[in-house]
């Protein structure tokens, strides 16, 4: 229990920052290791935080082969989730894996598969599971207060917070991205909800996406960290806005849109109804993690309609930050073989949504979801 942890991070872009942050926090650890495709990006990134004896990589399976680990952070652009991943697992290396958790449904099932053969932790980066408003939503749908769930509205975003600059078009591109707004944010959203009825087997889903603002060169015009809209506008190739109308098992319909870049200020609050109650959940300007206010619950009582207000709750400063306790509940899965704190049997789910919402809209009409075998 005394050894330090010994921590490599494969990809050093902006997610990076927040991670070795969050380890620098810790003193059970250590960073031995950080790798990026970007010759000198990785030994900029390990200077920038004093990790001078640390050793870089431009290849993840070099690092990988080289150095003795009990754990990487998987950092990279969305497309290159599953391989880096499926590599370390295979080396019997844990992996905190940055979220979207794959591209497609069948890159998240080799992923699993690399996982069952290892037996090594692998968990997903949603740090909006350590809030506690967050969880206080799935305490009150696993109370009962709710009745049976059958209807969710949920969803978010921005109204303009396209993620790119001059510098940095990665999320923009279907070659490194894979998918736009849907992975980015859309699945933080989808969690939220998922997470608090238990995540239930997605059956079908109906999906439309679009990109208007994302390939318009004048929504670019008037950022500070773009000097030619026109060149940004020409190399966005995902969604900058997406929806759908999904089917789970138990009879519950997920009614769902997300957004990058949109003329309205929110596409809605959060509604989750159920047979006794219903619970309202304030959206917020942009995706941070928590929700927009305090949220209602809305029943009746001797007939009449009455309201309930469930206030907000702060969060305790010695628990740290939410990246502190995504970081934390990793560490500690390891250490003391636990549970994987943000499992991916439950996220290929999240996943398969994202999947179909891609197939379904490319399709023009409602498809099937289907999980693979693990």
């Amino acid at each position: 229990m005394d050894k330090k942890l010994r921590i490599g991070i494969i990809g050093t872009g902006g997610i990076a920052h927040a991670h070795i942050r969050a380890y620098l926090r810790r003193t059970d650890i250590e960073i031995v290791a950080g790798c990026d495709i970007v010759p000198g990006k990785a030994e900029a990134f390990l200077k920038k935080f004093e990790q001078n004896d640390a050793r870089s990589y431009i290849s993840y399976q070099e690092m990988l082969d080289k150095e003795e680990l009990d754990a990487v952070s998987i950092c990279t652009y969305n497309c290159q989730h599953a391989a880096p991943t499926i590599y370390a697992l295979d080396k019997g290396v844990n992996v905190l894996l940055e979220k979207p958790f794959t591209v497609t449904t069948e890159e998240a099932a080799e992923v699993m598969r690399a996982e069952k053969r290892s037996g090594k932790i692998l968990s997903i980066g949603f740090q909006p599971r350590f809030d506690k408003n967050m969880q206080q939503i799935k305490k009150i749908v696993e109370s009962g207060e709710l009745g049976q769930v059958y209807y969710i509205q949920t969803g978010g975003g921005r109204r303009r917070g396209i993620p790119v600059s001059d510098e940095k078009t990665t999320f923009i591109e279907k070659e490194t991205a894979g998918i736009g707004a849907l992975g980015d944010i859309g699945c933080y959203s989808l969690d939220m909800v998922l997470n608090a009825i238990g995540y239930p087997k997605p059956l079908t889903v109906s999906g439309f996406k679009t990109s208007f603002f994302g390939t318009d060169p004048e929504t670019y015009r008037y950022k500070d960290n773009v000097t030619d809209p026109e060149r940004i506008a020409s190399k966005f190739s995902v969604d900058d806005f997406a929806g759908a109308l999904i089917r789970l098992e138990g009879g519950i319909i997920l009614d769902f849109r997300i957004s990058w870049a949109m003329n309205i200020n929110t596409p809605g609050d959060t509604i989750i109804l159920g047979t006794k109650a219903g619970l309202r959940i304030p959206s917020t300007d942009c995706w941070n993690g928590t929700v927009g206010g305090p949220m209602t619950i809305y029943r009746q009582c001797a007939g009449q309609p009455v309201e309930m207000q469930v206030p907000i709750l702060k969060d305790n400063p010695e628990d740290g930050t939410l990246w502190d306790r995504k970081i934390g509940s990793f560490l500690e899965a390891i250490r003391n073989g636990g549970e994987s704190p943000v499992p991916s049997s439950q996220i290929i789910k999240n996943q398969a949504i994202i999947d179909g919402i891609m197939r379904s809209a490319e399709a023009g009409r409602e498809v099937e979801i289907v999980i693979p075998e693990i």
